[in-house]
Formats: structure tokens, sequence, C-alpha cells
């Protein structure tokens, strides 16, 4: 689950979601207040996959919401579970609608959401909400968030974040039967994952961790120089857990760390605790580039590589950056604190954030 939070608010609680008068809304799931759900708002070059909806027209169908975002690893982790819904459930009436609110300036490039959704897959409709109207007028404040609209128009169900698959397949299977109940309905989905499975343990884990000088971690003594090239001398023994160490040339922008010259010298480094590392990261020029991954001093090994991950005839772990997005970069045997370091002689690199998993099952 990734809270946002705009600059110069420092609590953002559930309290605040006044706007929908949620007096039973739980934190991470329920069943709401039965409170008319917003319209959608958005015109004919803010849709993917389908002509304009609104709420009106789907009247008489039920209507799943998922507020998503593309580089968001939480939402990513739910659409194998929405893809399954829309495929049992859209036959017996259910709409799902996926409102994606971008994090980062280049989420908000159509071409680059139009991108994602086939290569991820999705046959639903998304609706592209850059302005945040439908953001807002949900009173959200979260990705993944999911709303179950009945047949009438009213909020009844919605569920913060990962998890709760089978009280929200429940949820959605309640609104279908409103509508039709002869309707026959599957059992509930398995659990997708085996860390999605009951008895699975989570550790704790590094919070996510943004590079820009917006909402940044530099843990480099030098600080950032907005938008200017600096030089940084990285020094191992300082670092801390959580914060991001820069070695070489790097220009420090609003949400990314850029490297600023030809150089297979310099470097990104963290300290984390966790079983999965991932980083959303972009080339500036849309030419692919390649980024090489060091782990505890030596190259990342193929048992601790995530799916992203090739190896070169030297041996050496790298991922190739040929889209702006979220590249899996680690998914460790054994859960501890590491350090890992990212590197890449081009120019071009641009890293936005690392974010971290660690569910398993024993």
């Amino acid at each position: 689950m990734k809270r946002y939070v705009p600059l110069g608010v420092a609590v953002l609680c559930l309290g605040g979601l006044g706007a929908l008068n949620y007096n039973q809304l739980r934190g991470g799931g329920g069943q709401g207040s039965s409170v008319r759900a917003p319209e959608f708002v958005g015109g004919a070059p803010d849709w993917i996959n389908t002509t304009p909806l609104t709420l009106r027209s789907l009247r008489g169908r039920p209507v799943l919401v998922d507020f998503w975002e593309y580089t968001c690893v939480n939402c990513l982790r739910t659409l194998p579970y929405i893809a399954e819904w829309n495929r049992r459930y859209a036959g017996l009436g259910l709409v799902i609608v996926g409102i994606h609110t971008p994090e980062f300036g280049f989420s908000a490039d159509r071409a680059n959401v139009e991108a994602a959704v086939k290569r991820l897959g999705i046959r639903y409709p998304v609706l592209l909400d850059n302005q945040r109207r439908n953001w807002s007028a949900y009173a959200n404040s979260f990705w993944p968030h999911h709303y179950l609209i009945d047949a009438a128009g009213r909020i009844v169900y919605d569920h913060i974040g990962e998890g709760g698959y089978g009280e929200t397949e429940q949820a959605v299977q309640g609104v279908l039967r409103e509508i039709n109940p002869s309707a026959k309905l599957p059992p509930l989905m398995a659990p997708v994952r085996p860390e999605d499975a009951p008895g699975a343990v989570c550790y704790p884990v590094t919070p996510e961790l943004y590079a820009g000088y917006e909402r940044g971690g530099l843990g480099s003594p030098e600080g950032y120089t907005r938008d200017t090239p600096a030089m940084y001398t990285d020094l191992p023994s300082g670092r801390e857990d959580g914060l991001l160490y820069a070695h070489g040339l790097w220009r420090a922008e609003r949400e990314a760390m850029v490297h600023a010259r030809i150089s297979a010298d310099d470097y990104l480094a963290i300290r984390y605790h966790a079983l999965g590392v991932n980083a959303v990261m972009r080339s500036t020029d849309g030419r692919p580039l390649r980024v090489y991954l060091r782990q505890d001093q030596a190259p990342l090994s193929r048992e601790d590589a995530g799916e992203d991950v090739r190896f070169d005839g030297e041996g050496r772990a790298y991922v190739t950056v040929d889209a702006p997005r979220m590249y899996s970069l680690v998914k460790n045997r054994k859960f501890g604190y590491r350090v890992l370091q990212l590197s890449s002689v081009s120019d071009t690199l641009a890293l936005y954030a690392f974010t971290f998993t660690s569910c398993t099952m024993q």
C-alpha cells in the first residue's frame, strides 16, 4: 500500500475522508456507508480500452473501481486477481474500471500508460486521472484502493492495499447476487502466490525510498544540489539503512537522480533489509541502457536475482532499462540486511524510487 502525501502535508489519516462521509470505513477494507459514488471525470482522450463510461450509463451493473499506478509494486501485485475477476464476472454484469492516477511525471504520459496496459495484459477499461480529479472526488489517499459500487450506484465496500482478496471477491459476488440471485458463481480464487496464502510471514522492511530532492532520502554528506550536476563521494562505512548514497557525478532532479556523465565508476547504493527490491527507472533519451547490480560487494547472484535481471558473458548481473517502469532487481532467498549497488556507463539513467517486499511462506 502506498499513501500519497502532498508537499507541505505532514499527516493524512483516514479521518480525512469526510468528503464521502465514510462513517464505517475500516483501515484496510470493509463495508462503506452506502454513499453515492462520485461520477467519473474524464473525456474521450482519458480512456483506454473503451469509449467514455459514466456511472449513470452503468446503472444496474456493479462496478469495481481500482485506483492504481503502473509503477506501484503493490498495485502490480493485485493485478492478477483483478484480471481474473474480470474474466470470471464480466459476463455476469461486473464492470471493472482502473483509474490510473500517476505518481511521477512520466507516468502521466498516455503513451507510457498504454504501453503498460498492453504489457500487463489489462483488458478492462482504464481512466487516466492525471489531474487527480477522480482521486479527489473519491477522497482517496492510497494506491491501490478498491471501491465496490452496487447496481444502484452506491459504494458498499472498499479495500486499501494488497491482501483481502477473498473478502473482496466475496463482496463482488454479493452485489452480483443482488442483480441475479440465481447466478452460478465459482469458488473463490486460490492464492496466486504462496505469500498470499494464510500462514505467510511478512518481515518488517525498509520503507519506500525516493531518489529526487522533492521527497528523497539522500544520505550522502554533500546533500542535494538541485538540478545541477554535482560530485559525490561514497563512504561505505557511514551508510544508514533506508538512505540513498551517490558516488561520482549525478544530477538531482525533483523526482529522480540522473547520472551526469559517461563513466563506469559512478554508482548509487542503498543499505536495506528485505527479501525483494524493485526500482523505478527510465532512460532520459528513450534509448535502452544497462544497469549493473552488485550486492554485498559482489555481483548479484543468480539465486537472488529479480525477474528483470539478466547476466552477461562475465556473469555480471544487469537489467536493461528499455521503458519507464518498475524493475524487479532482487529476490533474496533469505531475509537480512544487505547493500545493493547500481551502476551504468550511460549518462541517461534516471532512478526514481526503490520499493521493498518481505512476505514469504515458511
